[in-house]
């Protein structure tokens, strides 16, 4: 169960663990250690509980760790239980932005798929060690997933890789490849192109060749936010050029473009 149990320290800064004062930055095994026990903590709320649970509150301060950097899913406090037979829940955005899909911030439409792409925005943050937005940044740099696709396009993505890693040694560079797609994949602007956690953990567990190619991903574009303005009425999203879809129209939505349950 990775839900629930009590442990003090929290992935706050994404790679930085403060033991006794000091700052520890942890190398890639315990990373990717993170990023998979937490999938498989999303994966058990969303398809292995007897009670259907959509998180929705995702983020680096919610991922606490034991003293071996095992990570539990914390603050429940925004979670929503869903009834089998529902698609997803209408209801009041409440999150953060950042971490929050965009059927969900502008809509209020949630489902499972919201906490899918916010597991995306972490194993970005967690592979980069930077937050989600940093506004001190040049300007293509600042939001975490928008800068980590320009990368790719560009065959680049180990430029996101926080240079510490190399530092730290033990970094196989295809697993991080592997693991920055599987972030991508989350990161889709149709709710039926994520995976559902079990795929995801699926693809973090095999071999690089297996994962298949990422299509673009939705960006949240907060340099078109109104000036000094708190309204998700005025937040916006830079993708694709179609109308922003129903987030579940049809469940002939093509959703096996780039993932299908892989063997391994």
């Amino acid at each position: 169960n990775y839900t629930y149990i009590y442990v003090t320290q929290t992935l706050e800064l994404t790679c930085i663990y403060i033991y006794a004062g000091k700052k520890v930055y942890l190398n890639w095994e315990t990373r990717f250690q993170i990023i998979l026990g937490v999938a498989r903590g999303l994966q058990y709320l969303h398809e292995d509980s007897h009670l259907r649970i959509v998180h929705r509150d995702i983020k680096a301060s919610n991922i606490l760790l034991d003293d071996k950097f095992h990570p539990r899913i914390g603050d429940f406090g925004l979670a929503r239980f869903f009834p089998e037979d529902e698609a997803y829940l209408s209801t009041t955005f409440a999150g953060t932005l950042g971490y929050t899909a965009p059927e969900y911030a502008i809509r209020g439409e949630l489902s499972e798929k919201a906490d899918i792409y916010s597991f995306g925005v972490l194993v970005l943050e967690i592979v980069s060690c930077r937050k989600n937005t940093d506004l001190t940044l040049p300007s293509e740099m600042q939001y975490l997933p928008e800068y980590a696709w320009k990368l790719y396009e560009r065959s680049r993505v180990l430029d996101l890789v926080d240079p510490r890693l190399k530092q730290l040694g033990s970094l196989v560079e295809k697993d991080v490849v592997r693991v920055v797609n599987v972030a991508f994949f989350c990161l889709q602007l149709h709710p039926n192109l994520r995976p559902p956690m079990s795929e995801i953990v699926t693809m973090l567990t095999c071999t690089p060749e297996m994962v298949g190619t990422p299509s673009r991903p939705a960006f949240f574009n907060r340099s078109r936010r109104k000036k000094n303005s708190e309204k998700l009425s005025h937040v916006s999203w830079d993708t694709m050029p179609d109308p922003f879809p129903s987030p579940l129209e049809s469940e002939s939505t093509p959703s096996t473009q780039a993932h299908t349950q892989l063997p391994c």
